[in-house]
């Protein structure tokens, strides 16, 4: 017997020590520089107004946890209603985004459909060339959205660059299970409902957080095209009190003719926090599909 030696490829291989090292020290300074800009902004939020005025601005640790700058916030109403503002808008858009994108999706990846080369070609053209901020304006002027919370998501329902992922995953479906639902009698609206979407949960969560996180974080659309400050979403707010360093909601919350002594960085750190917090919680629940179905769909489409 001759003896055939087998090389194992590289990344098979166990690292040196040397190399888990410098793993762990980039791992460990990607987690502080994500971790401390993060603690910073919560423990502002909750630290006394003449602790955060004393050391700049900002406070690493409170002396004094204190839901003070969270009373202010919630007292005006403002960030209260932006908030279920803001909830409705990326539940509805996310909704209707995915059945859009679903459906389209599907449609684009099944063989012989008649007209799907030319729509998949002006799909992506607007991948590649987007409409300008004045031709989406007059757009939606034209169609009598302005001052609507429709304008907020049907102008982008659809993102060309999620419709491509989820494309090229229902292209990895194997073809045998559509010839057997065929066979069995079973139409386009049902082999979707029963096949695909039960082998497709990965790359629905990765897209639904992607539109989900979109919806969340728009502040421009509502600067755009919302003329009622009462309409805006959260984000817009936060652009406003962050940004702009105005303090209106701190007004309103103290309208009754005392003076409010305050700094305005807890009120700023505490609409942060308002936020950011509903995407963190949401995350977890679908970061073990995020690996999964972004690749699977890119690497097949």
């Amino acid at each position: 017997m001759s003896d055939v030696r087998t090389e194992r490829p590289a990344w098979l291989e166990k690292p040196k020590p040397l190399t888990q090292g410098a793993k762990g020290l980039a791992l460990a300074a990607t987690v502080l520089a994500v971790v401390i800009p993060l603690w910073v902004v919560i423990a502002t939020s909750f630290a006394p107004d003449a602790q955060v005025s004393a050391n700049g601005g900002y406070a690493l640790w409170p002396r004094e946890w204190t839901l003070h700058a969270y009373d202010l916030v919630f007292s005006g109403g403002q960030i209260t209603r932006a908030l279920v503002v803001s909830a409705l808008v990326t539940l509805v858009g996310t909704l209707l985004s995915l059945v859009c994108t679903i459906t389209l999706a599907y449609a684009l990846a099944r063989p012989g459909v008649v007209g799907g080369r030319p729509v998949m070609i002006g799909i992506l053209f607007t991948f590649l060339f987007p409409a300008g901020m004045i031709p989406s304006f007059l757009v939606v002027n034209s169609l009598g959205l302005r001052n609507t919370y429709t304008a907020l998501f049907l102008p982008v329902l659809v993102s060309a660059f999620n419709l491509v992922v989820m494309r090229g995953f229902f292209q990895g479906i194997p073809a045998e299970l559509f010839e057997s639902a065929k066979l069995d009698g079973a139409g386009e609206l049902r082999i979707l409902c029963t096949i695909v979407l039960p082998l497709s949960k990965a790359v629905i969560a990765v897209v639904g957080l992607f539109y989900a996180v979109g919806y969340w974080n728009d502040f421009f659309r509502a600067l755009l095209y919302l003329d009622d400050q009462s309409m805006w979403p959260v984000q817009t707010w936060m652009r406003t009190y962050v940004v702009q360093a105005q303090n209106q909601l701190v007004q309103v919350g103290g309208a009754t003719g005392e003076q409010v002594d305050f700094a305005p960085q807890t009120v700023n750190m505490a609409v942060v926090v308002l936020a950011t917090v509903p995407i963190l919680v949401v995350y977890p629940f679908v970061q073990r599909y995020f690996t999964k179905g972004v690749l699977t769909g890119a690497v097949k489409s």
